[in-house]
């Protein structure tokens, strides 16, 4: 396909560990991408605490997260779940990227979630969490399927790359289902 017509996605994830099984879910989904689309990603590392009092000049770091998601036609966020919730590495991410209001890089984008987690719910409930906030981002989420990857440390191997093929096939088919949530929200 033309490049004009490929759907353009931002991944980022909720995690700055080196080691981190949610990038290694957005490693995994750069593979998984269809032939129609493209996913590039950014890592949080290096965003610092938000700061209301400068987010009418925001740090560089931050200037080039909000470009880079307002050039994105979807965003994709694999997040871990710490306390039951999203990290604070992530909700501190939305925040810069959503302000100061009236300028939120999030409006109106089509956005997916996946996550994995060392316990049994493989971040079931961060993900449910991150979706509360897409309400007030006015982010589309995509519903189906539900990516949670459980007991992740036996399925990413020391390198750092996702190994169990049934996870791989929920991400490739939330990927399919983004690209084509995003092409009926582009209309």
């Amino acid at each position: 396909m033309e490049n004009k017509n490929r759907i353009r996605i931002l991944g980022f994830a909720g995690s700055l560990r080196k080691a981190s099984y949610n990038k290694a879910l957005l490693r995994a989904s750069v593979e998984l991408t269809p032939a129609d689309a493209e996913l590039e990603t950014f890592d949080l590392d290096g965003i610092p605490p938000f700061n209301q009092d400068l987010e009418g000049q925001p740090p560089d770091k931050v200037k080039e997260f909000k470009a880079r998601i307002r050039s994105a036609d979807a965003i994709l966020i694999a997040t871990p779940e710490y306390n039951y919730s999203i990290p604070g590495v992530l909700k501190n991410a939305l925040d810069w990227a959503s302000r100061p209001y009236g300028d939120n890089a999030f409006d109106g984008k089509p956005v997916a979630v996946m996550g994995a987690s060392v316990g049994m719910l493989g971040s079931a409930r961060a993900q449910y969490h991150l979706r509360q906030c897409f309400i007030f981002l006015n982010m589309y989420a995509v519903n189906q399927p539900e990516v949670m990857v459980p007991f992740a440390a036996d399925k990413v191997d020391p390198t750092g790359r996702l190994t169990d093929e049934t996870a791989k096939k929920r991400i490739q088919e939330l990927l399919e289902s983004l690209v084509t949530w995003t092409r009926k929200i582009k209309g």
